[in-house]
């Protein structure tokens, strides 16, 4: 029973994560990136303001932490989620979804340098292997891709540089606070600010927002953010950080595949080779195999 409730868990996890590129993708048809964000972010608020409520936690992060709730909101929320959703625009939700799947490699390089977190051998492979076959990967895609391509790619490498960053931080610091305290505040501080923003300088004409790019708000708001959160943060606490892991090996394929069906684009057989190549780095750079010699991988806090 307990390994069924497991691979619930796990199944949903990388199904809402596998959607969530697409539904970023459907967004834009009718509204700008930094409106989009804007609202996804009020519409996830509400309930991560009312579970907080619910669970008693504190809205505020402890004394000597405030600061850093600043920064969480800045570059865990308003900056890299604008970032991915702008680089959207330019490179397929697949290839977004694959940038992404890097944040394992992004942390173990950043937990080397900011915590000088001792490595094994086997572990620095992965990641020179995941970052190699990424960077063949978006040069294959590039090709049938728009222009702009490397300008969408650099910014969701971006994106995937602040969180890591970010997460290397909370490591760092140990700050221990509840996930609802963690999230809330910096979701509906960033909900309003990019909203009033993209209001102001995108100027969305509200009367052209289709249904679709409005269910896909609420979906990622809702669905994506809170609920793949809650299930996500379920999962980390019943599977060890290796199987958690895990995740980012699925998640991607989940995204090139449902895009290749709804959207009719087509992955080539050489991008399906060099996407196993870097989901076998990233697996490599996580694989516990001396205890002793790993670097700690932190749990994330937010899709």
């Amino acid at each position: 029973m307990q390994k069924t409730k497991m691979f619930i868990l796990f199944a949903i996890v990388i199904l809402t994560w596998g959607t969530t590129w697409l539904a970023m993708k459907f967004a834009l048809v009718s509204m700008p990136p930094i409106f989009a964000t804007g609202l996804r972010f009020l519409s996830a608020a509400p309930l991560l303001l009312w579970l907080l409520h619910v669970t008693r936690s504190s809205l505020l992060f402890p004394p000597g932490h405030r600061f850093f709730q600043f920064c969480v909101f800045l570059f865990c929320f308003c900056l890299p989620f604008t970032l991915v959703i702008y680089g959207e625009q330019y490179v397929n939700a697949s290839t977004a979804a694959i940038i992404f799947a890097g944040m394992p490699v992004a942390v173990l390089l950043i937990s080397i340098v900011v915590l000088n977190a001792p490595t094994s051998l086997l572990q620095l492979m992965g990641a020179m292997l995941a970052m190699l076959s990424l960077f063949c990967l978006l040069q294959e895609e590039s090709r049938n891709s728009l222009s702009n391509n490397w300008k969408g790619a650099f910014a969701v490498v971006a994106a995937v540089a602040m969180h890591a960053f970010m997460y290397v931080q909370c490591k760092k610091r140990s700050c221990q606070v509840s996930l609802f305290t963690f999230n809330a505040l910096p979701c509906l501080a960033a909900g309003l600010l990019l909203t009033l923003t993209g209001a102001v300088v995108e100027k969305p004409e509200i009367e052209n927002i289709t249904w679709l790019s409005f269910s896909s708000i609420i979906y990622l708001g809702v669905v994506a953010s809170v609920f793949g959160i809650l299930c996500y943060f379920s999962l980390q606490k019943r599977i060890s950080t290796f199987n958690t892991s895990l995740v980012f090996i699925c998640f991607p394929v989940i995204a090139v595949i449902l895009e290749c069906v709804v959207m009719g684009s087509v992955f080539s057989h050489t991008s399906w080779i060099l996407l196993a190549g870097m989901l076998c780095g990233v697996l490599l750079s996580v694989i516990p195999v001396e205890r002793e010699k790993m670097a700690t991988t932190p749990k994330r806090l937010w899709n």
